[in-house]
């Protein structure tokens, strides 16, 4: 929900003139509002399209590491060495782990 930060803010003597009428009403709002539905029971009967992958075969083209490139030993994915921030121990650490 956006939020106008111009408009006027209440202030505490204004919170306090609220009437007992409109905080009940408020708070009918807000429960009547809620719904209580179980994700389990809603994902169930929900079915995506073309989501019967079963008969697919992936076929991905792998390089090896190139000569510029380095293993992180913290993450293990290869990086180029211009994301090489230090070694520990004689292992390389990528700068997104350092």
């Amino acid at each position: 929900m956006a939020t106008d930060y111009d408009t006027p803010r209440k202030t505490d003597d204004d919170v306090n003139e609220d009437s007992i009428e409109e905080l009940k009403a408020r708070r009918n709002d807000k429960s009547t509002s809620s719904v209580d539905v179980d994700d389990f029971e809603a994902a169930e009967g929900l079915e995506l399209p073309g989501a019967d992958l079963s008969n697919e075969e992936l076929s991905v083209r792998v390089l090896p590491r190139q000569a510029d490139e380095f293993t992180c030993m913290s993450c293990f994915l290869v990086h180029h060495r211009s994301q090489l921030a230090r070694e520990k121990n004689g292992q390389p650490i990528c700068r997104d782990c350092d």
